[in-house]
């Protein structure tokens, strides 16, 4: 464990004051991992020459390989300064945008963060996104401006030059902070005016706000970084430097005879030293003098640099070293590579740990300090406010400010992520060293074993006897489970506890995250604690705690107890807990809220062993690979496939890395990847392919078109298509007849609906239980934002064919909370709103709608429609912004009104009438039609037909109108300099990529290029973008939106232009057309497309002469 001993840290996890829970976050290559280097060589855990070349924390092979970080890893470190020492619980996290999951699961058990930002490239996407994660889990952040020797090596910036270019990546590192805390102020001055005007409503007209009063009020000078408040650092961690204003204000208040205050003040901003008079002054910048961090901090390193490295002066370097008071050993100085010098030096006289530690301890928060907002925030699960909570459980929230080790508080653990580890990195299995009774006992054994061996090959020559081998097979034997035994990977909670003292051995309540601590109070015993059985409560089960773990990057050391504040391992966790969970021996506690995770997971694989034999490893494996990634996912589809499902290319070789070689340990086979797309209808265009206007008749050809395409499965009396789209569908025993017309949804209103999907769910589980009657608790903040949503909808749905849409909104799909509606368009037709749950809050008394024999089968023409939008006509895939208004739905009258009860029975459960053929006698028993009871008999039950003809109509009604095929999109993020920006262009061009803009960082050669790219197209982008520009261009792709593909995948040529265009056959490449045969081929449908089954050389007419 190096200089700083197990028993000394058991000491300092007692004291939470003096404790700092902090992790490193930046952007890709941006210096984390060495940094975390410097810290770590302070501890003496590794030697200060190979800071920055061992990459301690990247534990993973692939990890060195790539040069990135890929899982967040731990370690303690201890540091003293003064009369005080710290323990520093350091978690270095990844940069690169698909691990941005590992960055959420190390920020929530974090009190404080250090943001590294590149000297060259400044603000970057990554940047942004990290910075706004720590801001969500009120995570305080400390920054360090890293490769800044960038700054003297490569830009060849002047001192000046480099203290504007500081300048301006401090602004923008600032203007990002700002933006989220003026959106937080303005989200809560909103809230505060809703309560006003709900309170005191004023009749008497509109009353005018002032949304930037709150601004004006809000205390923001401590959320920004500014090197005279002491938090920031310039650091160069590759050489060994940094330091921090604080630093040069000690030395040169001694040397200069000025006050420290003053020059903490003064060393960062426009002041400038007036020789003459020896004072400090102001306004540097007009006057054209060097500013005072220029003149006595920049121009020091700088000439340093310019000595060692550049002209390698070794004269000026000794008088250098001599004025520095440092001595550097022989070696360092004749050594042939003078960053080796550089280092040595550096690291005495701006050593980069002490200038960040310091930072550290000094400006992040202890355990103690945690604020009041932060607690709220974790323990106000699925949108509950925390006043709404139980008073017990409000009660934990001192637990948690207190953060007491006491034996009476309750212990509370947050599981942000479990990982595999190896079992032979265990402490349990680790060798330790022997004392000495031990190896004269080994010295002992092995005499004894070695005579053994001389007397058995004495007895072998005597008897010449060939049995010994045979012995010796029979019991190497044994040993080969054992071995396999050993290869078993064993999963670690990482985890933080917030109050209490887990102890080996205890046993503690596993709160899942819909666990309400409500519900669990009150089927609980009063005084229940995690030692009794808890079966009967939902969500809530129990553990024991089997081991406990000091967690040291690469090692583990095995700990009897840890008290509250500090970040640590649990083992025996792995069959309780999936991903994440809350632990506490408390049931008033409340789950804490779920991850944010940056980046969703979009990229799927279908994964199959190559021999079928070993499917169970298989199996095995990725439910292994589940929760080993807390972002990656496993599905089994309909069709049996096993999907991966992860947030992009890297992550995706990871994973499979993970299952070949650790978990399922078999050869796989990994299919193409599975794209997912969307299908919709958009306006009839006014266009045609040439840009000529289209007419009138020209529309109707179209649409007849269409109509003949549809499919042929059933005669015309049972459909009918209409020029303008309009479906009507009948039901084989012609007892319902159905009209519908698909229409396309507003951009805006496809995304909102997408946006709020979740609260689109709530909305139909409430609508769900006030239909069965059962009793529930409803949140009004719930109710409040599907109040805000109803409004939204209507704000945006405000055209004429869209009068009364909301309020006639039938259902949404696929899933019943999808980005699709039904409309209810059928006059006289009234039935309970899906907005039913707003009204039940103003009246107990449910609205029920008047019996009618529509009434009885609403449910099949919801299920048909669900069935419609899951799958669509194109390719089998979900549907995306299309409304299907239902205009027409009759039903013979004189059936239903004689066995109502049976159709009631039909609608509430349709699952339970697949054997109802029962009821299609009664109903024929008393048709108008006089048809012969087996014909029908032979359509199934009446439920079923309505499921199917809707599902059909709404088909039929998609095929009517134009097509399109929705494509996921990434918005791209590049780096590159001028001279390979035309590469980038290209490679963007040729996968169907689009440049949104570009911008060049100020004071660099380095371009930001902002594109969107298909996620179908992005597969080996960064590699090829990587190969055409020699490494001088780095993408980063995030999932953004769905966008509609404009062209229409069934197209012909229909005019003489088109033709003349396009040629007879129109074979020029449809982008459409190509996703959606490459989707029906790979699901097994009919792809229309025409093989050369005959073909012979094409041969030129005449020869070149």
């Amino acid at each position: 464990m190096g200089v700083i001993g197990l028993d000394k840290i058991k000491t300092l996890q007692r004291n939470p004051a003096n404790i700092r829970n902090l992790c490193i976050l930046a952007h890709v290559d941006h210096g984390k991992t060495t940094l975390a280097d410097c810290l770590v060589a302070n501890n003496g855990i590794i030697s200060s020459r190979l800071a920055g070349k061992l990459r301690y924390l990247d534990s993973r092979e692939d990890e060195q390989v790539r040069g990135i970080t890929m899982k967040s890893s731990a370690i303690s470190l201890h540091y003293s300064t003064g009369n005080q020492e710290y323990l520093l619980n350091l978690i270095d996290s990844p940069g690169h945008v698909d691990f941005s999951s590992e960055v959420s699961t190390a920020v929530r058990l974090c009190d404080g963060a250090i943001v590294v930002v590149d000297a060259v490239e400044g603000v970057c996407p990554q940047t942004q996104a990290v910075l706004r994660q720590a801001w969500l889990e009120n995570v305080r952040p400390v920054l360090v401006i890293n490769k800044m020797d960038r700054l003297i090596m490569e830009l060849k910036l002047t001192a000046l030059e480099a203290y504007t270019h500081l300048q301006k990546i401090l602004g923008q590192v600032n203007a990002v902070t700002g933006t989220l805390f003026t959106s937080k102020v303005l989200e809560e001055r909103a809230e505060k005016v809703k309560e006003e005007v709900n309170r005191d409503k004023d009749p008497s007209g509109d009353q005018v706000y002032d949304w930037s009063a709150g601004l004006e009020d809000a205390d923001d000078s401590h959320l920004y970084f500014s090197p005279d408040q002491g938090n920031v650092v310039f650091a160069s961690a590759i050489d060994g430097w940094g330091f921090s204003i604080q630093h040069f204000a000690h030395i040169y208040s001694q040397r200069m005879g000025i006050r420290t205050e003053v020059l903490l003040k003064t060393l960062w901003g426009d002041f400038y030293l007036d020789t003459k008079i020896q004072r400090i002054m102001k306004g540097a910048q007009t006057k054209g003098k060097k500013p005072l961090f220029v003149q006595l901090v920049l121009d020091n390193i700088w000439s340093l640099y310019d000595a060692v490295v550049t002209r390698r002066d070794k004269q000026k370097v000794e008088k250098v070293m001599t004025s520095l008071g440092i001595k550097v050993m022989t070696r360092d100085l004749r050594h042939s590579d003078p960053k080796v010098l550089l280092f040595a030096i550096c690291n005495q006289w701006l050593p980069v740990s002490k200038a960040v530690l310091s930072m550290v301890c000094e400006k992040l928060p202890s355990p103690l300090e945690m604020a009041a907002e932060k607690v709220e925030k974790l323990m106000s699960v699925r949108t509950r406010r925390f006043d709404s909570l139980p008073e017990r459980t409000q009660e934990l929230k001192t637990a948690f400010l207190q953060c007491s080790s006491e034996i009476n508080a309750p212990v509370i653990i947050f599981v942000s992520k479990m990982f595999a580890v190896d079992t032979k990195t265990l402490p349990q299995k680790r060798q330790r060293p022997l004392n000495q009774e031990e190896i004269a006992q080994r010295r002992e054994v092995a005499r004894q074993r070695h005579a053994e061996k001389l007397a058995a090959e004495s007895l072998e020559r005597a008897t010449q006897s060939g049995s010994a081998p045979g012995e010796a097979t029979m019991t190497s034997l044994p040993l080969k489970p054992e071995e396999e035994e050993e290869q078993k990977e064993v999963f670690i909670a990482f985890a933080r506890i917030y109050s209490g003292t887990v102890k080996k051995g205890q046993r503690v309540l596993v709160l899942g995250p819909k666990y309400d601590p409500a519900q669990g109070l009150s089927l609980l015993p009063e005084g229940c604690s995690a030692s009794d059985c808890i079966q009967e409560v939902p969500h809530l089960s129990c553990c024991t705690v089997e081991n406990l773990y000091l967690l040291m990057g690469r090692e583990l050391e095995e700990l009897e107890e840890i008290p509250a504040g500090n970040v640590m391992g649990i083992g025996g966790l792995e069959d309780c807990v999936l991903k994440t969970a809350t632990l506490s021996a408390s049931p008033a506690c409340s789950p804490f809220t779920p991850l944010y995770f940056e980046a969703a997971p979009i990229v799927r694989v279908a994964v199959e062993p190559k021999h079928p034999s070993e499917m169970p490893k298989l199996v095995s494996g990725m439910r292994l690979l589940n929760q080993a990634d807390p972002c990656a996912e496993v599905l089994i589809q309909e069709t049996g496939e096993h999907v991966l499902v992860t947030a992009g290319e890297v992550h995706l070789q990871r994973c499979l890395d993970d299952l070949r070689e650790r978990f399922a340990k078999i050869e796989i086979s990994v299919s193409k990847p599975i794209i997912p797309f969307r299908e919709t209808v958009v306006r009839p265009p006014k266009v045609d392919m040439v840009n000529e206007e289209l007419g009138k008749q020209q529309k109707v050809a179209v649409i007849h078109q269409v109509k003949k395409e549809l499919p042929q499965g059933r005669s015309s009396d049972y459909q009918h298509v209409d020029p303008d789209g309009l479906v009507t569908l009948t039901t084989p025993n012609r007892l319902a007849t159905v009209c519908v017309r698909a229409i396309p949804l507003p951009q805006e209103v496809t995304v909102l609906l997408e946006r709020n999907s979740e609260l689109i769910r709530a909305l139909e589980l409430m609508n769900s239980s006030l239909r069965e009657g059962r009793a529930m608790d409803i949140n009004l903040r719930i109710l409040e934002a599907i109040a805000e949503l109803k409004d939204h909808l209507q704000s945006l749905l405000q055209e004429r064919k869209w009068r009364n849409a909301v309020e006639r909104i039938w259902a949404f799909g696929p899933r019943r909370y999808g980005p699709n509606i039904l409309l209810n368009s059928i006059k006289d037709y009234s039935r309970p709103s899906v907005w039913q749950c707003l009204e039940w809050r103003h009246s107990n008394d449910q609205v029920r709608a008047p019996a009618s024999p529509l009434r009885d089968f609403d449910n099949s023409i919801v299920s048909g429609f669900q069935l419609a939008t899951l799958s669509g006509p194109m390719c089998e895939e979900p549907l995306m912004g299309v409304c299907f208004s239902v205009e027409r739905w009759d039903v013979e009258s004189v059936p239903f009104s004689q066995n109502s009860d049976t159709l009631k029975e039909d609608s509430v459960s349709p699952e339970a009438l697949r054997d109802v053929s029962s009821h299609g006698n009664s109903v024929d028993a008393t048709t108008e039609r006089k048809m012969d009871a087996s014909s029908v008999d032979c359509y199934g039950p009446v439920s079923g037909q309505l499921i199917a003809a809707m599902k059909e109509a709404c088909r039929y009604a998609f095929q009517a109108q134009p097509q399109r095929l929705m494509a996921a999109m990434y918005t791209c993020e590049i780096m590159a300099t001028a001279e390979v920006l035309g590469r980038v262009y290209g490679v963007l061009g040729k996968r169907e990529g689009r440049v949104l803009h570009e911008e060049m960082k100020e004071g660099t050669d380095m371009f930001i290029i902002t594109a969107v790219l298909p996620v179908a197209e992005s597969f080996g982008f960064a590699d090829e973008i990587r190969k055409r520009t020699s490494g001088l261009a780095s993408p980063q792709l995030v999932f953004s939106h769905w966008e509609v593909i404009s062209s229409d995948p069934y197209w012909v040529p229909t005019t003489e232009e088109e033709y003349l265009h396009f040629g007879e056959k129109a074979d020029s490449v449809n982008q459409a057309l190509k996703y959606m045969n490459a989707v029906r081929r790979r699901k097994g449908l009919f792809v229309e497309e025409k093989i050369v089954e005959h073909a012979e050389k094409q041969r030129t007419l005449g020869k070149n002469k």
